[in-house]
């Protein structure tokens, strides 16, 4: 199966959670009902800001590290996105890794695929308990990506998806 092929899989027409209001909306609209894909909430701040909650990761005991989602409706500029419930006291991002990104908009215009990006990336202990018996904190994930341009489809991630399908 061609990459084409794969990134069709993930284009499932579904009804999305939250509609446009107007033209003058600027909500980022998320979506992650696709192989892989963990988003479990997002909450506006405003058009710069955005908060997210991620689903547990697959076949664990309640841990969360991995996040693969997408945007849309989105405008040229920076947007400032914190995961708040990640599970790991550490993490490589506190090292200098990047998120991974796909912009559909940057691979059509200048051939390029999955690339690390984002500034201002950031990962520390929020404060927040879990609810498990050891009384564990949460832990943020921060991170400011730029949109390129309006109108983008751009997928994030925390490496290069590797899905069922793609075995």
């Amino acid at each position: 199966m061609s990459t084409a092929d794969k990134r069709e899989l993930v284009k499932v027409n579904v009804n999305p959670f939250y509609t446009q209001k107007g033209p003058d909306d600027d909500t980022i609209q998320f979506e992650s009902r696709f192989e892989s894909g963990n988003l479990a909430a997002a909450v506006k701040v405003n058009s710069q800001e955005y908060l997210l909650m991620l689903q547990n990761d697959v076949n664990t005991s309640g841990h969360t590290q991995w996040f693969f989602f997408r945007t849309s409706n989105v405008k040229a500029g920076e947007v400032r996105f914190s995961m708040l419930n990640l599970c790991k006291p550490d993490s490589l991002y506190n090292e200098g890794m990047k998120i991974l990104v796909y912009s559909e908009k940057t691979a059509s215009q200048k051939d390029v695929g999955w690339h690390r990006s984002g500034r201002n990336i950031a990962y520390f202990s929020n404060g927040l308990k879990r609810s498990d018996k050891n009384s564990k904190s949460f832990y943020t994930h921060t991170f400011t990506y730029t949109y390129e341009h309006d109108n983008d489809t751009v997928y994030f991630a925390y490496c290069y998806p590797y899905t069922f399908t793609d075995q």
